[in-house]
Parts: C-alpha cells; structure tokens; sequence
C-alpha cells in the first residue's frame, strides 16, 4: 500500500533527496546540536505535500490525534520515545492523567485515545483519562470504532491539582488543543502539563509557526547548499479580516497577488509547468475548518455567501479574523488513484511512525483534511530513520527517511515558536 508517485521525479525532489541521503551522517549530526539548544514538544503531528518538484510541510499539529493510525509493528518504537519524552519531563512520573478532546461521540477520534493511552501503559506508566466534558459526571464507559470500551472519568480540582477519585497524577498530559481557551480548572495547576498550554489555540498561530519553520529551513538549506523554496512554502498573513462584513478584502486580494506573483517566478526559475496556487486558512484553528483554496485575487473578491460562511467560523465556533496565506503545494502522491499525503508523528525528537491522509474526492491542489477522507494505516514500510544509501534516492525506505527529515524541521520550529511564546507569556506577567 505505498503511494504510488505519479509525477515523473526527474526534477529538483530527485536531488535533494539524493542530497538528503549524501549527507544523513552530517544531517543527523545536526539536528542532535539543534537538540542541544531547543526542547521538543512532547509530541507532535506534521503534514506534508510532495509536489516532486518540492516537499514541504504544510501543517503542525501539537495535539496529534490519529495514533490509532500508526503501524501496530512500530509500537514498541512508540513506546521508547513515550518513556524518554516522560522521563525528560517528569522522572519519577508514575502516575499519568489524559485530558482528551470533548469528542464523546467521535468514535474515531476516542480510538486515538485508546491507542495512546495504551502506548503509555506499556511505557511503564499508571494511565487513565479524565474529561472536561461537562456531560460526564460519573465514570463513563464509550465504545471506541473498533469496539473497544474507553473508561472516561470526570476531573475534580483538589487546591492546585486535578484528580480523579482515588487517583492523583504526576503529569497531565493534553491531548486538547484548547481552541475555546483555556478552561478555569486548568489554570494555575502545579503538576506538570504536557504541553504546556501556550501551545494551545487559544494562543499558537500558524504564521508564527511558519515564520519559525522559514529560519529553521533557511538554517538547514544552508548547511545543505540547497534553495530552502525546495522545503519551505511561502506564506503571507492578514489580520482585521471579516469575511461576512467584506472587511479586509482588497487587502487579502493585494496579498494573494503578491503571494502567486512570487510563486510563479520560482516556478519559473524550476521549469515547473502548474499553475500556482494558494491555500487560506484559519491563522488558529485544526479539524481542516475554515480552509479554501486560492488560485487568483478574485478568488477572494468573489466569495459567495456559503464560502463566507466556511470561512468565518471554525472549531468552537469561533470567530475568524486572522488568516494565513499560504503557498499551495500540489500532491502528485496517490492509492488506488485516490489523492494521498504523508503524515509523520513523532515524539520527543523521534519520528515514531506516519500514515497516509487519502481522499477520493479531492484534487492535488486542494485540502484533504475534509470529510470523506480516510487513512491508510501505516503505509511507511520501515521506520523513517532507517535510510539505505545504496538504493536509488525514489525508493520508499528512502523517500520516508527525506519525509523524516522535513517533519523534525517542522518539530524544531514548533520547539522554536513555543520558547517564543513562553518568552512572550513571562515578559507579559513580568509587566503585570
């Protein structure tokens, strides 16, 4: 079940993924100094679009929830990664509290958390979950897509921690990404919170994220030699936006303008014969809401009353009024001629798996976080780290090691943009 590449890679990805295995000694060399200097999150999702002409990151996400989508065979990888990510945060942790998202009845979403919760007991840990959800009052048994049942609990506040009955945790981990805020009976707690809840919604930006993603790239093409356009999407943002009232809406054109006129010289420069395009989207926000795709100035202008709608509201039902626009990145990945793109996980600094985002009803320039798609569970054949430098640069092992090397440079600017925020955080109590 390998994606089959349709584009012919005689072109700049079959280069720098032969310059990526040339230099994978002196490649993992570096990312251990980056190590060094930035902590990584916990753990961490990233998406990502092969265009053949380019391979670049398109979304971080810092509360990753598709863990049920990973390869059974690399669990006990999964679970070395979990233990040095609890160890680095929480030595003696015995005891873990999950705080997962209010989906009671995304069953989907509820095996995600069976598979994590699962992983972490085979780490060593005491696991079990407890909800913010003001439905459950008692303890609640759900059934998960697979059938299996998942015990949630409601969470009580003791002083300056959360517990549940007979059961007080070392760390909490969030598999929540506060989009609403931040809920009264999480502030203030002293055990451990992983994340940290900066790297919620309520305060993470996308195009802080890409900003820190561009010095990251800009670093690491250096070291290489190479364009860092080869990894590194262009991006733009506005702010002030209102997409019922039309406030905004010259100024996103002008910046859409700009933004394609930019993209065609570097397809222009590469020889490369698509059309450019853009993605707009929620400047905070997950779930593939309040996404569009953006192909000209009018594109904007000419928004109907139902694509103002989409574009206004997103999970939460919160109000848009930043955006992120973003330079598109084709996918020329496909199973059974369906349109596919390669999502890695990884925790701490590790890459621990993937799995392929498919969707029948999506083109190769548009979103595939939208309802109708599915997942190909694992169809990384061998674990991203594991190379060989003999075979041709277009193999899988090989093509997943280049995948490995792109999402950790995308978990380095997360590390990045959330050592800004906690900056800013402190700097703001400090005044107060």
């Amino acid at each position: 079940m390998v994606p089959h590449l349709t584009t012919a890679l005689t072109g700049p990805l079959l280069a720098l993924e032969k310059n990526i295995l040339d230099h994978m000694a002196g490649i993992e060399h570096w990312f251990r100094v980056q190590w060094l200097e930035h902590e990584s999150p916990f753990y961490a999702s990233v998406d990502l679009r092969n265009a053949g002409f380019k391979l670049a990151p398109v979304d971080t996400n810092l509360f990753p929830g598709g863990f049920n989508n990973l390869n059974p065979d690399f669990l006990p990888l999964c679970v070395q990664a979990a233990t040095v990510a609890v160890e680095k945060i929480c030595p003696e942790a015995h005891r873990l509290l999950i705080i997962p998202e209010n989906h009671t009845r995304n069953t989907y979403y509820l095996r995600n958390v069976a598979a994590l919760s699962n992983m972490l007991r085979q780490a060593g840990l005491d696991v079990r979950i407890g909800s913010l959800n003001p439905e459950i009052t008692a303890p609640t048994y759900l059934d998960t897509q697979d059938g299996q049942q998942l015990l949630l609990e409601p969470i009580k506040r003791v002083k300056n921690r959360l517990v549940l009955d007979g059961f007080d945790s070392c760390a909490i981990l969030l598999n929540n990404d506060l989009s609403a805020g931040v809920p009264e009976i999480l502030q203030g707690i002293e055990q451990n919170l992983i994340p940290p809840l900066h790297a919620g919604w309520w305060q993470r930006r996308k195009s802080c994220h890409f900003a820190a993603y561009d010095e990251i790239a800009k670093s690491f093409s250096d070291y290489l030699k190479i364009d860092d356009w080869l990894i590194n999407p262009y991006f733009d943002h506005a702010a002030g936006i209102d997409f019922h009232e039309r406030i905004g809406e010259e100024m996103l054109a002008d910046k859409v303008s700009d933004l394609l006129a930019k993209v065609q010289q570097k397809y222009h420069e590469y020889g490369v014969d698509q059309a450019p395009y853009l993605i707009m989207k929620a400047d905070a926000g997950t779930y593939g809401m309040g996404i569009m795709t953006v192909k000209s100035p009018d594109d904007v202008r000419d928004l109907n009353r139902k694509q103002r709608n989409k574009m206004s509201v997103v999970k939460e039902g919160l109000q848009v009024s930043e955006v992120i626009i973003q330079e598109g990145v084709y996918t020329f990945e496909n199973i059974h001629e369906a349109v596919a793109e390669p999502v890695v996980y990884m925790m701490d600094h590790f890459v621990v798996g993937g799995f392929y985002r498919v969707h029948t009803g999506r083109a190769v320039d548009e979103n595939l976080n939208a309802p109708g798609m599915h997942f190909v569970p694992l169809a990384f054949d061998t674990p991203c780290s594991t190379p060989d430098c003999a075979d041709a640069p277009d193999s899988a092992k090989n093509r997943f090691y280049a995948y490995s090397v792109v999402a950790r440079l995308a978990l380095l600017a997360a590390s990045l943009e959330l050592s800004r925020y906690a900056q800013q955080l402190d700097e703001a109590g400090a005044e107060s």
